[in-house]
């Protein structure tokens, strides 16, 4: 069998609520569409010469049932109004022949804001190291995000993020975002 590399990825999220744990969880992944598969969590490599696609190209393309590979952050709460995020960041070099990274990052009391410039700052840091570039680690991401453009080898970074409050009433509450991987 030859190498399973995939040729697409899209990135989606959702937010479940109900009083049962698990489900909280399904209700999320059926808001971000990947309900209805079987899913394997991958790590963090964006393959070389895989194209990001949109939620709407790609959700359509997924059978139920099927082995779905993501990359997937979730957080779930059943406190009140405490403020949960799941993110996904995502940098690409600028050859497209050279693997990227994607992050994770799920917790507590982060906007999305934040979120998204942790998962991008990571996503970014990671790819920075691999391909030699030198930036200062205790930097601000703004500072070093312009060290990643002037290097010229970073091209795209991005993140998608799901938060969401705790239930007023105490019922779960689960965010999801996800890096879905699709083959040709």
């Amino acid at each position: 069998m030859g190498a399973l590399v995939p040729s697409k990825c899209f990135f989606t999220r959702g937010v479940g609520r109900h009083r049962n744990n698990l489900q909280s969880f399904e209700v999320a992944l059926r808001d971000a569409g990947i309900a209805a598969c079987n899913l394997v969590r991958v790590s963090s490599i964006f393959p070389p010469g895989c194209r990001v696609i949109t939620p709407k190209a790609g959700l359509p393309q997924i059978i139920p049932g099927q082995i779905l590979f993501c990359v997937l952050a979730e957080a779930r709460t059943d406190e009140p109004n405490r403020l949960i995020s799941a993110g996904i960041g995502l940098a690409l070099p600028a050859s497209q022949n050279r693997f990227g990274y994607i992050s994770e990052h799920h917790g507590y009391g982060l906007t999305e804001k934040k979120t998204a410039d942790l998962v991008e700052d990571m996503a970014a840091s990671m790819l920075a190291s691999t391909l030699g570039i030198e930036f200062d680690a205790d930097a601000d991401y703004d500072s070093r995000r312009e060290v990643y453009r002037m290097s010229k080898e970073i091209v795209t970074t991005r993140a998608i993020v799901q938060s969401a409050e705790g239930d007023k009433n105490g019922l779960w509450t689960t965010v999801v975002s996800a890096a879905v991987f699709l083959f040709d």
